[in-house]
């Protein structure tokens, strides 16, 4: 299928073309979130000046380098012989970009994401969230560009073998993985978040989790909800990833066969749950006091909005659009408050 842009040449199109000059990560091995800001930004409010400074600054801040040397083109009918290999990251830029031209962006995910979903933790979920912004603008080149970025940066995790699951209920699976010896005496190369990823799958206990939930068809909700109450419980910076991760699996999956999105949303949790030692080994909150969360006081959306516009923390811009983007879907006053509270506007 063949989608058609839905909204004129704009200077954000003009933007994200000179973004794509930088890398996806830059040293050390860290995410290049910008692509993907500048169109919360841009969703959020922020005027065209916004969106330019915010590059400026954030390429300055940050030290974004640029996209590695061509090594060698990639031969369609071996394309995962590279895969995990971050000098390969022009190389396969280039076959996705080319690729998503081909066949457009929905099929070209349906093609190629099967095989790239056990790898859903790449570069600590941003993959999936390029992705998932480039499928909510109907960006061809940044799909394309998500799909290499996926493929180079691929994170290799226990792969479900079938397992009957033991819970439809995620925050039992966090409490499970939280559970595991091995867990609490990790130690992972750096504090990356992609590199706590990997050194819990590396662990031999920590495999059957990925085959815990039993995925049924509010699954989504329900990965979403608790994902929430973590993130309300802690504000740490991981179980943000939770909320937003959500947001970006709700987008993407709209775009795989029905069949295939339970298994993202499977590998997903998995990445959430061998955060738990990051997150401080979590126990989650009775719904007693969730709700009393839900009831205090929080600024409207516009304000929150335009304290996130103002701020130069990714994470803020991108809390913010995700939990707005979910409170719409699941009508959670919860999202408004998390929100309000990242960006300083409650206590």
């Amino acid at each position: 299928m063949t989608f058609a842009l839905t909204t004129p040449h704009d200077a954000l199109d003009d933007l994200l073309a000179d973004a794509r000059r930088d890398s996806v990560e830059f040293p050390y091995l860290l995410a290049n979130h910008v692509p993907m800001v500048l169109v919360a930004l841009s969703r959020l409010g922020a005027s065209d000046a916004r969106l330019a400074e915010y590059l400026a600054t954030y390429r300055q801040v940050k030290g974004l380098v640029p996209i590695p040397p061509h090594v060698a083109p990639i031969d369609p009918a071996r394309w995962t012989e590279a895969m995990g290999d971050r000098s390969r990251e022009a190389d396969y830029r280039e076959f996705f970009v080319a690729e998503v031209r081909r066949l457009g962006i929905q099929d070209a995910i349906q093609a190629y994401l099967p095989t790239l979903i056990p790898g859903v933790g790449a570069s600590a979920l941003h993959c999936l969230m390029r992705l998932a912004y480039a499928v909510l603008r109907v960006d061809p080149v940044e799909a394309g560009t998500a799909l290499g970025y996926w493929t180079t940066t691929y994170l290799k995790m226990p792969e479900a073998t079938g397992s009957a699951p033991i819970t439809d209920d995620p925050g039992r699976v966090l409490a499970e993985a939280c559970a595991i010896p091995a867990m609490h005496s990790l130690e992972p190369e750096t504090d990356l978040l992609w590199h706590s990823i990997r050194e819990a799958g590396r662990a031999p206990s920590f495999a059957p989790v990925v085959d815990m939930l039993d995925i049924g068809p509010d699954c989504l909700h329900k990965l979403a909800s608790t994902s929430l109450t973590l993130f309300a419980a802690t504000m740490d910076f991981s179980a943000l990833h939770a909320v937003t991760g959500t947001h970006w699996a709700r987008l993407v999956a709209a775009h795989l066969p029905p069949e295939q999105r339970p298994r993202l949303f499977r590998y997903f949790w998995q990445v959430i749950a061998s955060l738990v030692p990051k997150i401080g080994f979590p126990s989650l909150p009775d719904a007693e006091t969730v709700e009393g969360w839900r009831q205090l006081d929080a600024p409207e959306w516009p304000e929150i909005e335009a304290k996130a516009v103002q701020s130069d923390d990714e994470h803020d811009i991108s809390l913010t659009f995700s939990a707005r983007e979910e409170q719409k879907i699941y009508g959670d006053r919860l999202y408004r408050v998390v929100a309000a509270r990242r960006v300083g506007l409650i206590a």
